[in-house]
């Protein structure tokens, strides 16, 4: 692939030009870190060494050093450490900018004429690959079938994941091809939608494997520029580092090329995709931290239910919209703690995906079990953690274990919520100040693709329960707002501390990577919707520009010769 091979060499030449690293200060900033004990601190310089690292944080009243390589005038502007999504899957994300994406789609006709207009312009393709569909954001009120999608495209297969990842829409070619019959069995932790006691093109969870082995597998050169389309989405948003939800063999190769290749600018706690891809990537143990501290495989993710969005959420009371459905557990109870137990034996971390409040009661109950087992800093993670038995938050802090969630999830599922679980079971629904009150912890992330990678917008979400357009009015449950400063912590240094990087980034200490960025907006200040319109002008990694808005930073220093 011709084109791939020469964007990533433009992008390696970029950041290989840009390596040296040299004293410098970045100068007149309204500096704002968070402490130790989670208090704001404010300052007005960063000095940054010849490592990449913070080497002083300078007040008013102190004075910058005269010998320097480089000084930059920050005009004003807001500094805050790099901001850290601790949890989304990065060249899913990269590829939602390569293939349709159906997330803006408002109605089941649109849908199909954006799909249409897709296969249309791209003739030269075997199969229709996408995501973003949502049901509920179209209000269908039902799922789409296979005869749906066949009027938008009859001649190809077509193969469309929900915007959750949880459910897969196929038209009649794709299910052809798959071999799908009525008679086909339903896997374990998996579901084959039904209409008239055929299959209706619907597959939920663990039935979207019946389809995926179908799907040709994307080439190395197209996940590297996939890596890359991430990267840039990244930064763009002020995110520097990001642990990347299960990583296969194959993504992993395409992190160690980018590094190996001198254009890895992300910071990646990579957490492997199941036991396997973890002992093929990693061994007998976690990786080391590689190419100054940019990437790490040092988990495993491991998948307890589905969504709610595709009732494949695991609750302990059937759903109040489809009565007889409890959801899906995807491991029996033995399993789960085999293989929390396997990944746990080599001193890897486990990060286990639980949205149902049964889902959540179990992954707690694996922990309280293993606990005692392994009493080293574990730091068991739990993803989502969307839906809690209120008697269940107290659980989460009793061994320290990480609820690690997206703020957003809260305003884009609110109505779909209601509807799934009924008026008198939301509570625990979201519940992020619940979990601190109880002495748990947090760490906050976009699940992007699945959300945009924004975390000004999941920084709003957290201080209002308001989505963009305000509503509810007052918040929605909101004794479940936190304070700004929790909020902030939950994007740095929490989520750092969730992967083991708190060593390395999560704040502008000296000592740590020189990781920040440079905004319009105070966020200890303004109003959840100026935080929500946020402008990243610059975004920082290890000392080094990695973007500046309306630019390509890196080349950009090398052309004017501008001081950094």
């Amino acid at each position: 692939m011709k084109i791939a091979s020469a964007w990533v060499a433009a992008l390696a030449m970029v950041a290989g030009a840009s390596a040296a690293l040299a004293d410098g200060l970045v100068d007149n900033v309204n500096g704002i870190t968070l402490d130790a004990e989670g208090k704001v601190v404010r300052f007005r310089g960063l000095l940054i060494d010849r490592e990449g690292k913070v080497a002083q944080l300078l007040t008013a009243k102190d004075k910058p050093p005269k010998q320097l390589d480089f000084r930059m005038d920050g005009r004003g502007m807001t500094m805050l450490p790099g901001l850290i999504d601790a949890h989304a899957h990065v060249h899913a994300l990269g590829f939602t900018a390569m293939t349709l994406d159906l997330a803006n789609t408002t109605s089941l006709d649109e849908a199909l004429s954006a799909i249409r207009d897709y296969a249309a312009k791209h003739p030269e393709r075997r199969w229709i690959i996408g995501r973003g569909w949502n049901q509920e954001k179209w209000g269908l009120g039902r799922f789409p079938t296979a005869a749906e999608l066949d009027s938008a495209v009859p001649d190809r297969p077509v193969w469309l994941q929900r915007i959750d990842g949880h459910a897969g829409w196929a038209n009649s070619k794709a299910m052809e091809l798959a071999g799908i019959v009525p008679a086909t069995k339903s896997p374990p932790g998996g579901r084959i939608e039904a209409v008239g006691g055929k299959p209706s093109g619907l597959f939920v969870d663990g039935a979207m494997e019946l389809v995926d082995r179908h799907v040709p597998a994307p080439r190395a050169a197209e996940r590297d520029v996939a890596l890359g389309e991430a990267q840039k989405a990244l930064h763009a948003r002020g995110v520097t580092a990001v642990a990347d939800m299960g990583t296969t063999i194959d993504e992993w190769q395409s992190f160690r090329r980018a590094g190996d290749e001198g254009w890895l600018t992300m910071r990646i706690f990579s957490y492997a995709g199941g036991v396997d891809n973890m002992v093929a990537i990693a061994g007998p143990k976690p990786t080391p931290w590689l190419y100054g501290d940019r990437l790490r495989m040092g988990g495993v993710k491991l998948y307890l239910d589905g969504a709610l969005g595709s009732r494949g959420a695991w609750l302990k009371k059937p759903y109040a919209d489809a009565p007889g459905q409890f959801g899906l557990p995807f491991l029996a109870n033995a399993q789960l703690r085999n293989l929390m137990v396997r990944a746990a034996m080599d001193g890897f971390q486990t990060a286990v995906h639980a949205i149902g409040d049964a889902a959540n009661d179990d992954a707690i109950s694996a922990v309280e079990e293993l606990a005692d087992s392994y009493p080293q800093d574990r730091r068991w993670r739990i993803e989502h953690v969307q839906i809690v038995d209120p008697a269940d938050i107290p659980r989460l802090a009793k061994h320290g274990i990480i609820a690690s969630m997206q703020p957003v999830h809260q305003t884009s599922d609110r109505l779909m919520a209601e509807a799934r679980l009924g008026p008198d079971r939301l509570a625990g629904a979201y519940a992020w100040n619940s979990i601190l009150k109880a002495g748990g912890r947090l760490a906050f992330g976009s699940d992007a693709p699945v959300e945009l990678p924004d975390p000004f917008a999941g920084l709003a979400a957290a201080i209002s329960r308001e989505d963009e357009k305000g509503q509810p009015f007052g918040g929605w449950l909101p004794a479940e707002r936190i304070t700004r400063e929790a909020a902030l912590a939950a994007y740095t240094s929490g989520a750092a501390r969730a992967s083991f990087a708190e060593t390395k980034v999560g704040a502008l200490q000296p000592g740590l990577r020189a990781d920040f960025i440079l905004i319009d907006t105070d966020p200890m200040l303004s109003s959840p919707s100026q935080i929500r319109n946020t402008i990243v002008e610059e975004t920082w990694v290890g000392g080094q520009r990695a973007y500046k808005r309306g630019g390509t930073s890196a080349a950009q220093d090398r052309s004017t010769g501008e001081s950094r």
